[in-house]
């Protein structure tokens, strides 16, 4: 009969060889969409996905389950770290072990080998080439939503897999009311006489001056280059191996700066948070971001609360002038901050303002709730997307690659996952309101370039924990109250009703 002391023993054992091979899972998966041969990537999937089995064979394994059961019965024994570990192993195990191990196999191999094709698809602006691979993924996100369970909707199960606990129910009047104030201001400000002067972005910027820009600008803002890198990619990521390692990739577009300085700046929170969990949480399970909605809060807080703001720009323009003389030499700070918080409806979800990004979530959030309470079918897509396009944001797609083919989640399996996006904007704003009450200096310190007190503030309350501590909690702990939506929409009349005099 086990003990509770070797039952602890083993599990942390157990613990730490999970988290390494998802170490090695993570760092192949970075290699197939960063620097592996477009030949071999098809070929690579069959292997990548053996690993990934081998791994989800220890998350639901006879051992695993035995352990969870003895110590989970003994946890008052234990210490908070022990007993966090156990619960985040525990949700794994009671959610994964509903799978059976050949359909998660099969899974593992679709999902690679979609990447792959989605980026075929995307470039020859071809969505039925995609659409087999679509259309598997999307069955299987149904059957695996069966199996996990739900006690309302079915696309519940699989929101739960990024943000624990969230549901269509809670979802639904959160973003009702969140597309009401945002069609509402979008509307004041289209028919506002002041205008942005966007145009000088309607030139040719230097790719190679732009990654120049990137790489002076990432360790001023806290991207540790010693613990991480920044390659190009077709979308960007974050990929974390551990806290001294974190990859982070941006997309280069010549007539486009904007795409990769807010890209770069995106990704650089999320890779900020992974470099500063606490590094005993190494080799176990809480080494992890407590939910996407909490990491891509700290994504589009370093983006948009302190990227877009105008001190961020009268510390990095006039380097950014000097390497884009030509083309910014006679624009003030004033006019490009202007110009980049410009509101306007376009197509492409990581290019668009603060205001209307989170109409482009809604069009998603519906799609994908709709695909999976069976409502809409995969290859009715792009006439579903632009059809909502038009509804929430007024615009057309004039073709795929600009509409249905942009995002690279659904070939990965991540049905589920673009509400974190709003959820983080939404956390993002109330962590703002705190920081501002705590640190009365924080815009000042943004314009004199002391990123390292913000980053400091932020480690302090959020990303040492890892996953020791709940997305529900750990709002809590930071803010003083549950998550709540009125700070966005503050933040967003006020941030507009100065740019656009209104």
């Amino acid at each position: 009969m086990i003990t509770t002391k070797s039952a602890l023993e083993q599990f942390k054992e157990l613990d730490e060889k999970i988290t390494h091979l998802s170490t090695v899972s993570a760092l192949v998966g970075w290699d197939q969409k960063v620097m592996a041969p477009k030949k071999g990537r098809m070929l690579f999937s069959k292997a990548y996905s053996t690993l990934e089995t081998e791994i989800f064979k220890l998350m639901i394994s006879k051992e695993m389950g035995d352990y969870l059961t003895e110590l989970t019965t003994n946890k008052d024994n234990f210490d908070d770290v022990t007993n966090a570990r156990i619960r985040e192993r525990k949700i794994f195990y009671d959610k994964f072990k509903t799978i059976p191990t050949d359909l998660y196999q099969e899974y593992s191999t679709l999902t690679s080998e979609a990447n792959h094709i989605w980026e075929e698809a995307r470039a020859n602006n071809d969505f039925n080439h995609f659409l087999p691979y679509l259309e598997r993924i999307i069955e299987m996100k149904r059957k695996f939503a069966e199996l996990y369970g739900y006690k309302s909707h079915p696309y519940d199960a699989l929101l739960d897999e990024f943000e624990p606990g969230l549901t269509v129910e809670k979802l639904d009047p959160l973003f009702a009311e969140l597309r009401k104030v945002s069609v509402e201001l979008l509307k004041r400000i289209q028919h506002s006489s002041t205008k942005t002067p966007e145009e000088i972005f309607e030139k040719t910027y230097s790719v190679e001056k732009q990654k120049e820009f990137n790489k002076y600008m990432l360790p001023i803002i806290g991207f540790d280059m010693e613990a991480g890198r920044l390659d190009e990619t077709i979308h960007p990521f974050a990929q974390p191996m551990n806290t001294g390692d974190v990859r982070i990739t941006t997309r280069y577009l010549e007539h486009n700066v904007r795409s990769a300085i807010f890209g770069t700046i995106h990704e650089a929170g999320h890779g900020i948070y992974d470099q500063n969990i606490n590094k005993d949480f190494e080799g176990t399970v809480l080494r992890n971001g407590t939910s996407f909605g909490i990491h891509e809060s700290q994504s589009r807080f370093l983006e948009n609360m302190v990227g877009r703001s105008k001190e961020f720009w009268k510390y990095f323009y006039p380097t950014l002038q000097s390497y884009f003389t030509e083309q910014l030499g006679e624009t003030t700070v004033d006019d490009f901050y202007k110009a980049i918080n410009t509101v306007k409806p376009t197509f492409i979800r990581v290019e668009a303002d603060e205001l209307t990004y989170n109409l482009h979530i809604m069009v998603r959030y519906e799609i994908e709730k709709g695909l999976i309470a069976g409502e809409f079918i995969a290859k009715d897509l792009p006439t579903i997307w632009n059809k909502k396009m038009e509804e929430y944001l007024g615009i057309i797609p004039k073709n795929d690659r600009e509409g249905v083919l942009q995002d690279v989640h659904w070939s990965f399996g991540g049905l589920g996952y673009f509400p974190s996006y709003t959820l983080g904007n939404l956390y993002a704003a109330q962590i703002l309101n705190t920081i501002e009450q705590e640190m009365p200096e924080f815009y000042q310190n943004i314009e004199s370039g002391r990123f390292d007190l913000i980053k400091n503030w932020l480690t302090s309350k959020i990303h040492q924990y890892g996953s020791l501590i709940s997305p529900y909690e750990l709002i809590v702990k930071v803010t003083g109250e549950e998550l709540n939506a009125k700070y966005m929409a503050d933040y967003l009349n006020t941030k507009y009703s100065k740019i656009y005099d209104l």
